[in-house]
Parts: C-alpha cells; structure tokens; sequence
C-alpha cells in the first residue's frame, strides 16, 4: 500500500464514523515500514470524550499493539517496548542524550489537518511523517475551528481565549524535585 491507499483507508473511517453517529469526519491510519499498526477514528459523539479524535484513538491503539507488556510494562521489559532508547536526533535542542523511543519510524494518514492537540500527542509521539487529505480551511468550512488554536498559542498568556495563571510554583516544585532526584528516572 502506498500513501494514496492509507489516506482513503483513513477517509473511509472518517466516513464510517459519520455514518454510524460516533463523531465527526476524521479517521486516521499508523503506519510502520509500510504495514498497517493501528486505525483509529473520531469518537466524540459516541464515548461524549473531547478528546477521542482520531489521531489520539490510533496512538493508543498503536501503542497498545506495539507494548506486549501494556498497560504495565515493567522497567526489565521497557527496552522491548516503545519506551527503549534511542539517541537524541543530531543537531536536537533536547537536553537528553537519550529518549524513549516512542513511535519512531511510524508515519500517520490523517483525513483532515491535525488540531492543536492532536498535533501536540504526535509530537510527544516522535511519529516522523504525518499526511493529511482536508488542509484547516476546508475543516473550518464544516464547522470544526482549529485555526483559532494554533493562532491562540502564539499570544501572551494573559491574551488567550481562557484564563491562564501561575500560582504557588513552590508547590509544583515538589514534585518537580521527586522526579530529578529520582536516580533511574526514564526520559520520555
């Protein structure tokens, strides 16, 4: 299969999920060295959860499949895992020599544009490509706005739509601490 064939694999779960009332047009289709991980769909409608889009329904569902350990994959079995090493990419700003791995080497078929969070999850994924068919006009043309997200991060905090604060930052520091003290902490 090539792009062509997993994006209308991805629209056709969009499609499906219209059809059956789960959520809106959006299906999405992991792929790794050309095989097919995981497919996910919008579930809004269906589990009343914002965030069961389809992009975040097939990460989950990948890295299910991917973790034979899951939902408890113990430190002796992280390396046979999506959370094994690999070294930070050459000229990364990451301060980490090493991460977990994640979905390196995957790619995500999209039928429309990802939405901020969306986005954000495929990022902390570390997915290497992303496809998608419907750009972020088409999908405000139908009545799902995303375009006033990514726009919204660019302002000041104390310009955005909802109210953000900081507040007792000594508190969060806790664990903040806890998690640098921690001698066998596995960079994520």
């Amino acid at each position: 299969m090539g792009h062509k064939e997993f994006l209308k694999e991805a629209v056709r779960l969009a499609t499906e999920s219209v059809e059956h009332g789960w959520g809106g047009p959006f299906g999405a289709v992991l792929t790794r060295d050309g095989e097919v991980v995981a497919r996910g769909q919008n579930r809004v409608l269906l589990t009343g959860d914002p965030t069961a889009h389809a992009e975040m329904e097939t990460i989950r569902k990948a890295v299910q499949r991917l973790n034979p350990e899951a939902p408890t994959i113990s430190e002796e079995h992280q390396n046979e895992s999506t959370l094994a090493y690999v070294p930070r990419p050459e000229g990364s700003p990451d301060p980490v020599p090493e991460r977990a791995r994640m979905l390196q080497g995957c790619s995500i078929y999209i039928s429309g544009a990802p939405c901020p969070m969306c986005m954000s999850a495929i990022y902390w994924s570390r997915i290497d490509n992303v496809y998608f068919s419907c750009d972020l006009d088409a999908t405000r043309e139908i009545g799902f706005d995303d375009v006033y997200q990514y726009e919204d991060f660019k302002k000041p905090l104390d310009q955005r739509r909802i109210h953000i604060e900081q507040m007792h930052p000594e508190l969060g520091e806790k664990a903040y601490a806890a998690w640098t003290e921690k001698p066998d902490r596995h960079a994520y």
